[in-house]
């Protein structure tokens, strides 16, 4: 009797280790989003702050060059943009969240680039994983309907991602201090004055209302 007792108390034991273990697993699980939203120092700085989100890493994705650097992209002809992957916990944040925070944060009626970066290189887009694309798809359709206005962002399927340099990571939140337009600052406070002046938030706020996540990020 007593062996039998034991026995089913270590079974349920067992299982409820299991349970806790598979629990563990799937919060510690991670997918990745790929987007382009203009500068990616603004789109790293908004996406951090979203909880369930663990890592934002800076980039360039959607070109035919290997492993460019910042310059060569800037420059044009790489065909990448300035993008981001978004490293999240679908057990805390959806994917539809983020594709929806991501339109709302963005200008998607404009072709030519984002707010004061003009061209290919800053364009938006959606690089989508295995799994997403009818996510993009709806989120698109959906933030269309909200906007009353034609929106641009293409929808592609992801491509290779290659990281910027250690420079251009958590580039709004460090203190460093470099040399810029505005004279000598920290890498914190130049971003502030880059989004201010480049009219981000401005423009987000004029097109999404409240429903603009980040404006002020």
């Amino acid at each position: 009797m007593y062996r039998t007792a034991k026995t089913i108390t270590l079974g349920i034991l067992i299982v409820v280790g299991m349970i806790a273990q598979a629990k563990t697993a799937r919060a510690s699980a991670t997918e990745t989003l790929t987007v382009a939203g203009g500068c990616f120092w603004c789109v790293e700085a908004d996406f951090e702050k979203v909880t369930g989100v663990r890592e934002v890493i800076s980039g360039f994705t959607g070109g035919t060059v290997e492993n460019p650097t910042y310059k060569q992209v800037v420059r044009g002809g790489t065909g990448h943009v300035e993008a981001v992957q978004i490293i999240y916990s679908p057990a805390e944040v959806s994917v539809e969240t983020l594709l929806s925070l991501f339109f709302r944060s963005v200008d998607p009626t404009d072709a030519g680039g984002q707010f004061c970066d003009r061209g290919a290189t800053y364009a938006t887009a959606i690089f989508a994983g295995p799994g997403q694309m009818a996510a993009a798809q709806q989120a698109k359709a959906d933030a269309q309907a909200e906007l009353g206005q034609p929106i641009v962002t293409p929808i592609k399927p992801a491509t290779e991602f290659y990281p910027a340099g250690e420079y251009h990571q958590d580039y709004y939140k460090q203190s460093q201090v470099i040399f810029t337009r505005f004279g000598p600052r920290s890498k914190a406070k130049a971003y502030k004055a880059y989004r201010d002046a480049c009219g981000r938030d401005d423009r987000v706020r004029q097109l999404w209302g409240d429903t603009a996540p980040f404006v002020g990020s």
